[in-house]
């Protein structure tokens, strides 16, 4: 199935609002925002289908507007099907001076012989601030299905002021090289990674903070990378997903107090 998505957010008396906003089945898309006069915007990204099947094919455009902020949601974890031909998934997000954008959705379960290309594009102008989070499991763990998939590959481009800043590429192929080997996730079955881009932010400082607040957690590994520009990429290792997507969720907490603090 073909399907696309576009938001667009306009700003109204400083709070950010719905604009245009169409898509095609099997997505919808509801406003959760509860406080109408907050500056944040929150949108529920739903889907009818019970997961991604083969031969889907979706195309997803985000624009936030100038000072605008959207943090979009997910309802429930992507799951990924049996297939023979695989299935994309591209997203465009765009956000212009001043904007914010989080997005950390639920993590994806990757069903035996399934296969997924996720190429996502992210386009930042000057002061923007960006949270994007993105969570692996290793399949149907209680189903025998333990790195039973045949292809996971997700492409990442942050881009500030046209210029690539981040590049993210992870691919899994577990039958042609374990997961298990010295060097790849060598016993962990869940992995994530965080990215986090501020240009007010002591990103020195908040680095700190997240090897202090991370380290209270068990049955994880974890590392904290600069980037070129003021942010950082975070990448956990672990065996529960609900574990991993609670500290990414924690830590983009702290990173959007840090950028109310510091008026952004």
């Amino acid at each position: 199935m073909k399907a696309k998505l576009h938001i667009q957010t306009i700003l109204s008396e400083g709070n950010t609002k719905l604009g245009n906003c169409y898509f095609s089945p099997p997505f919808k898309v509801m406003n959760i925002t509860e406080d109408k006069r907050g500056r944040d915007l929150h949108l529920m990204l739903m889907n009818s289908s019970p997961g991604v099947l083969d031969d889907d094919d979706y195309e997803m455009l985000i624009e936030v507007v100038e000072n605008g902020s959207l943090q979009l949601h997910t309802q429930s974890y992507q799951r990924l099907f049996n297939m023979q031909n695989g299935a994309v998934q591209k997203m465009t997000v765009k956000l212009q001076n001043g904007a914010s954008f989080c997005y950390l959705p639920h993590p994806s379960v990757p069903h035996e012989k399934s296969s997924f290309v996720a190429k996502n594009n992210i386009y930042l102008k000057d002061s923007c601030s960006l949270v994007w989070g993105e969570i692996l499991t290793c399949g149907r763990k209680l189903n025998g299905e333990v790195f039973a998939f045949s292809k996971y590959h997700s492409i990442t481009n942050i881009f500030l002021n046209q210029k690539l800043i981040v590049k993210e590429n992870l691919l899994m192929q577990p039958s042609l090289l374990s997961p298990n080997l010295m060097g790849q996730m060598e016993g962990f079955t869940h992995q994530a990674s965080l990215v986090l881009y501020n240009e007010s932010i002591d990103m020195t400082v908040f680095c700190d903070a997240i090897y202090e607040h991370l380290s209270l957690q068990e049955g994880i590994e974890f590392g904290v990378s600069s980037l070129q520009k003021n942010g950082l990429v975070l990448r956990l290792l672990g065996y529960k997903a609900e574990q991993l997507y609670d500290c990414l969720k924690s830590t983009a907490a702290m990173f959007q107090t840090q950028t109310l603090l510091h008026g952004c």
